[in-house]
């Protein structure tokens, strides 16, 4: 806390006691709201310069990104930049990782081309749109529905969505024209027309890729710099680890300088990006109808146009962000608050609807980017989006030479780390059932996005229900049969505890007595209590008893409340093996308060 709000705390006559307190909770409900004055007052020179360092690595970045992701999203080149910067000013505000980056990134730009038919128009409203749900599910405290999106679905999506924007790019790098959007047709396309292939456009993308490669490897294998190194070492160090971070935009003004050298010559072996629009965009309220050729299309028809793309784009973006925010927290040792990163991301899309932004997310790249350049605060954000806005104001007529191939290179080698091979061999070693959908999320993905998520998630829970519907049960063949459900009991369990019960108890001959275990039960449900009061009916009618041992507060509570006939329950094991083997001077509890023990008699009245 600031000292000026103690020195205010302690000024405060003693008739105002609880004032201090009531100011510390508001200023810290503010920070919460405001990130930004928890760090602040104590920004430093030193931080100064470390934030300047990643927002200018993550800028040039993002600038060669943002051109090639708006081809995947199928909207013209400006429309990526147009995206790349209100992240960058909404963050520095809002954002609680210092980390993150928010921006257009392969993913969500491969929703975006599913849902918005590669109309502007309808990408901004998109952006507006899935913004205000972010916004509503940030506010009413609904994170917790991604949790239902399991690990499995999300490598899955992610791993269709690689082979989908990698292949999608195949095109471009060969210089093949005419090839469908439609993942299989393009497939079929591609393969068709490999003998129209464009000799400058395949050898330049692929030499794009090498380059790509060996900068990146470098980076990876750059020993870091100690101060005890000779001056000429410490900048030969900056000099590659500045190249190597800037690989993007250091490949790509080498593709365009090859591409406007040919340019000069009167020959153009290369299909270019073309026309890019100058300058900033401007700031409007977002398109809610589209004039078309055959008519004026309503916000409603829009809306309706869209369809599934309102929740699943929404909601992968949020899941994406978040994703990556925990991620880098986790390694940097702090920790982010999930609700708050919901209102900095659809205050990002609302806000950049405003300035034609489509739909943004946090990106994994750019982030990492961010965090190996050695980021401070959020402060290096506002570097990497007034970058940006320059781009637009002054390098937008460059953008024409950039070969179409070079960016290819680019989203091909940004994408390719996303499709994750390891996680086959650890979900085989870990759970196997678990790649079940995993390759359901996988392979559907190729069909529809949606399709894809929702069929994955289905069964997802699935197989979680069938664990909740059929819960292990361990059996104990002592003098007594004790049997343990290894989890919880629901509604859904109740037949498959009654039939395991029976079976091992009832059908024996001669009939036994039994122990039910259940520490691990800590609720229990009408339907649990109707099926325990059958098995207390049938143990009696056949002779027998069935004794309940390790109960929880709120499950006794509960079957003290049904007033079940024939309760039994014991506070441990021993007690009710020597009650059912009718060893004298151990009696069970009867049903009645004044037998419960004092402590539980507390619990009960509470």
């Amino acid at each position: 806390m600031p000292s000026s709000v103690k020195a205010l705390g302690q000024a405060r006559p003693s008739g105002a006691g609880m004032a201090p307190q009531t100011r510390c909770c508001s200023l810290a409900a503010v920070q919460r709201r405001l990130p930004i004055l928890a760090w602040l007052p104590n920004y430093s020179l030193r931080w100064l310069k470390m934030d300047l360092v990643a927002g200018l690595s993550v800028g040039l970045t993002v600038v060669p990104q943002a051109l090639a992701y708006a081809e995947v999203a199928g909207l013209p080149p400006q429309y990526g930049l147009y995206s790349a910067f209100m992240g960058c000013f909404v963050y520095f505000f809002l954002g609680t990782s210092r980390d993150v980056t928010l921006g257009p990134t392969a993913i969500m730009s491969l929703l975006v081309s599913f849902y918005t038919f590669h109309e502007p128009a309808y990408a901004v409203l998109l952006a507006f749109l899935s913004g205000c749900i972010q916004l509503a599910m940030g506010f009413l405290h609904l994170g917790f529905l991604l949790d239902f999106i399991s690990y499995p679905v999300i490598k899955g999506f992610t791993s269709a969505a690689t082979v989908t924007i990698g292949f999608g790019q195949i095109k471009n790098l060969l210089g093949l024209q005419d090839i469908p959007r439609q993942f299989f047709l393009q497939v079929y396309q591609t393969f068709r027309k490999v003998g129209e292939i464009r000799a400058g456009d395949a050898v330049l993308g692929l030499v794009c890729m090498l380059l790509l490669l060996v900068l990146k490897l470098m980076r990876d294998h750059v020993p870091p710099v100690h101060p005890e190194m000779p001056p000429g070492v410490r900048l030969s160090h900056g000099l590659v680890w500045t190249a190597t971070t800037g690989r993007n935009a250091l490949v790509v003004s080498f593709a365009a300088l090859v591409a406007y050298s040919f340019e000069v010559t009167g020959y153009q072996p290369f299909i270019l990006t073309g026309q890019t629009a100058e300058g900033l965009p401007p700031v409007r309220i977002p398109p809610f109808s589209v004039t078309t050729a055959n008519g004026t299309v309503s916000f409603t028809e829009m809306v309706q146009d869209m369809g599934a793309g309102l929740a699943v784009v929404p909601l992968m973006g949020l899941l994406e962000s978040i994703a990556v925010a925990k991620s880098f927290a986790s390694q940097g040792g702090y920790r982010v608050d999930s609700n708050q990163e919901l209102l900095a991301i659809g205050l990002t899309n609302v806000l950049g609807s405003l300035v034609s932004s489509y739909p943004v997310t946090g990106s994994f790249g750019r982030t990492a980017v961010n965090a190996q350049s050695g980021v401070c605060t959020p402060a290096g954000g506002l570097v990497t989006g007034v970058l940006v806005l320059l781009s637009l104001d002054y390098l937008t007529s460059l953008f024409y030479y950039i070969p179409k191939s070079a960016l290819a290179a680019v989203i091909i080698m940004a994408v390719a780390p996303l499709f994750d091979t390891r996680v086959f061999g650890t979900l085989w070693r870990v759970k196997r059932l678990d790649l079940l959908p995993l390759c359901v999320t996988f392979l559907f993905c190729f069909w529809e996005v949606q399709y894809g998520i929702l069929a994955g998630t289905l069964v997802s829970v699935l197989i979680l229900l069938h664990s909740v519907a059929r819960p292990k049960m361990q059996v104990s063949e002592g003098p007594v049969l004790v049997l343990q459900p290894a989890s919880g009991l629901q509604f859904p369990a109740v037949e498959a505890l009654r039939e395991a019960i029976i079976t091992q108890a009832l059908e024996a001959s001669p009939p036994r007595s039994a122990i039910l275990e259940c520490s691990h039960v800590c609720s229990v449900d009408s339907t649990v209590v109707l099926g325990l009061e059958e098995l207390l009916e049938d143990f009696h009618r056949r002779g027998v008893t069935l004794a309940l041992v390790g109960l929880q507060v709120p499950v006794l509570r509960v079957l003290l409340s049904a007033d079940l006939k024939g309760l039994q329950y014991f506070s441990t094991l021993e007690e009710a093996e020597k009650s059912l083997l009718q060893e004298p001077g151990t009696q069970p509890y009867n049903v009645g308060e004044d037998s419960v023990p004092e402590h539980k008699v507390a619990l009960l009245k509470a």
